[in-house]
């Protein structure tokens, strides 16, 4: 085992604090890595408020990692001491499965191992890229190509591939009317990458404040949610709508915006419950989906189109003390438009 430095929360109460955490040694197919930054999303602050179950703690979180390769297994093929690399919302699934085998890790019928918070193969409670290092199984390890910078990347390994694969899914490109709801961290990924992919675009968000914002981004038009007119104007009019907040709406009306066999997909994940009424579904013969993160293989497709389209996240870039200070600005939606820890300020 190694210690390691590390930012912690120690309660669902408490303010994260340094601390120091184990990783395992580097076994045959295993990849050090040294973390040189972790993107800030907001999963992790429901994760150690214990909004979303009962946690262990002390917990690191961080499912948003990219740093370079110390040190490799002498069974690992697929990456090399120095490559530029990448860790995700997982870190291992069970391989077998027909989702496993259909390259859909993220959707493991025995359950995928998380980056955080999950029972890792040797008993213990993984721990996240808060953190200066990390040991993951190479199958599980991406290649971050080089024209996208290391802090600009961090966040794609989970706001970029949570809306990059819907889009994909659902077939957003030319001719597809794509919306979407919010323009945080998520939803200004899913503005560049359906502009990127050809979809006409339009932001929904709660005011106007962010308008320049989302066309310089991408959008082709962009409206207030909180202007009545908006559902009046819009109504039946997108193919696809990518929700991206993590609150409660009111679903049927922003169903209500989607056109014949249009798709409404959720990848927010509010800790409430969402009330739907069936009906709204009936009309125009509507779906309702849930999304989740993407597999191994689509991630690495995920980031090889960024790279290609020159596309990145928006980031603000902060030390490890101002994590707890980051945490109470994300839920005052005040960044624009992921935060990332430079981990060098926890060595």
């Amino acid at each position: 085992m190694r210690t390691v430095n590390a930012y912690a929360a120690i309660s669902a109460t408490e303010p994260l604090v340094p601390v120091t955490i184990e990783r395992r040694d580097v076994g045959a197919k295993d990849v050090l890595i040294e973390i040189r930054y972790a993107g800030v999303c907001h999963s992790d602050i429901h994760t150690v408020r214990g909004e979303w179950g009962q946690m262990t703690y002390p917990l690191t979180v961080g499912h948003e990692i990219v740093g370079v390769v110390a040190e490799v297994g002498t069974g690992v093929s697929k990456h090399a001491v120095g490559d530029r690399v990448g860790v995700g919302c997982m870190v291992n699934s069970c391989r077998e499965c027909a989702a496993c085998l259909a390259g859909e890790e993220q959707y493991c019928s025995n359950g995928n191992t998380g980056t955080y918070a999950s029972v890792d193969r040797d008993g213990t409670i993984t721990q996240g890229g808060y953190s200066t290092h990390v040991v993951v199984d190479e199958d599980f390890v991406l290649r971050v190509p080089e024209a996208i910078p290391y802090e600009a990347a961090a966040p794609l390994l989970c706001a970029g591939i949570t809306t990059y694969s819907p889009l994909r899914h659902w077939k957003a490109g030319p001719g597809s009317r794509v919306a979407v709801v919010g323009l945080g961290g998520l939803g200004h990924m899913a503005v560049k990458l359906a502009h990127a992919m050809g979809a006409e675009v339009t932001v929904l968000s709660q005011s106007l404040k962010k308008k320049d914002d989302g066309l310089r981004l991408g959008a082709d038009h962009y409206y207030a949610t909180s202007d009545p007119a908006t559902f009046t104007d819009l109504d039946s009019s997108f193919d696809l709508i990518i929700n991206t907040v993590s609150a409660v709406i009111d679903l049927d009306a922003y169903l209500g915006l989607l056109a014949l066999d249009g798709t409404m997909v959720n990848v927010g994940a509010p800790p409430q419950a969402l009330p739907i009424h069936v009906f709204t579904l009936f009309g125009n013969r509507r779906s309702f989906a849930g999304s989740g993160i993407g597999g191994i293989r689509e991630t690495q497709e995920m980031l090889d189109f960024c790279a290609e389209h020159g596309i990145a996240s928006d980031v603000e870039v902060i030390g490890a003390t101002q994590i707890n200070q980051a945490y109470e600005r994300v839920l005052a939606s005040d960044v624009r438009y992921r935060f990332v820890i430079d981990v060098d300020t926890l060595r």
